[in-house]
């Protein structure tokens, strides 16, 4: 008994998170660091060892003065443009309707049980695949780009905020109910503050997703965008400037989530 007692004591050690030691900055900066060191290793010898036809893994001392090249240029800058409204656009829009959607089925258990389930059954589908019907609603400009980028944003951002609503305490609604607070203001001062976490979570996910849809998208069917561009450089062959291309852009993605991480953080 004693020596079953001591080992579930042991268990319910280790699966208390709290009484786990938070590891320091450096030992996750040193990680981080090992892991970029080991990624560029593999590159390098991959580039090296004649496995691939030409330039197909060119190296790093290629890449980087092409990267360095594109930034120079006043196309890179002008598609960049093109791509980066796009994707704010989208998910402005997606922000918008997934917002209030989640607050509907959130605040309504009717609504909640009845429509909520179709935003589960729809959301893994893969918006690409309804990029010839914005095309033939909104036309081969921007507009196609924006609208699938909006519809890509929104389940994340709608389902988000509707478990946001699930979560907030009831003495909070109760509070502004007995104030007698209209539709608008229970969403301003109540809801809105209260899940502001899980709003921006799917905010995060929303924008990574309208940002790949909007890409994606751009490599299919248009004369400007940075999809468009890699497609150009791929078309070209030019493989060292399309891998500089490649990093700016996980290097501007993972930047704008870093920035929307740090507003979702400054929330807890």
């Amino acid at each position: 008994m004693a020596a079953t007692g001591t080992v579930t004591a042991r268990k319910a050690a280790w699966l208390d998170l709290d009484a786990v030691a938070a590891p320091s900055r450096a030992a996750v900066a040193g990680v981080r660091v090992a892991v970029a060191c080991g990624i560029i290793g593999i590159w390098e010898a991959l580039s090296a060892s004649g496995l691939f036809f030409g330039d197909v893994v060119p190296s790093l001392a290629k890449i980087i003065p092409a990267m360095l090249g594109l930034l120079g240029q006043d196309v890179f800058w002008t598609n960049l443009q093109a791509t980066a409204w796009e994707t704010v656009a989208a998910l402005a829009i997606g922000a918008v309707a997934g917002v209030a959607c989640g607050i509907t089925l959130g605040a309504n258990e009717f609504l909640r049980k009845a429509y909520e389930p179709f935003l589960y059954y729809f959301s893994p589908t893969p918006r690409i695949i309804l990029f010839p019907i914005m095309i033939m609603w909104f036309g081969i400009g921007i507009e196609s780009k924006i609208a699938l980028g909006a519809l890509a944003s929104f389940f994340p951002i709608a389902l988000s905020t509707a478990a946001g609503m699930r979560g907030i305490e009831r003495v909070l609604i109760r509070v502004g109910r007995s104030f007698r607070a209209s539709g608008w203001q229970m969403a301003t001062k109540i809801y809105l503050p209260a899940m502001r976490v899980p709003v921006l979570t799917g905010v995060r996910l929303g924008f990574g997703g309208g940002l790949i849809t909007v890409l994606l998208a751009e490599t299919k069917l248009s004369n400007k965008g940075l999809g468009y561009l890699v497609m150009q450089y791929y078309q070209r062959f030019d493989m060292a400037t399309l891998y500089g291309l490649l990093i700016i852009l996980f290097v501007l993605a993972g930047v704008s989530n870093a920035l929307i991480g740090r507003w979702e953080r400054a929330g807890r």
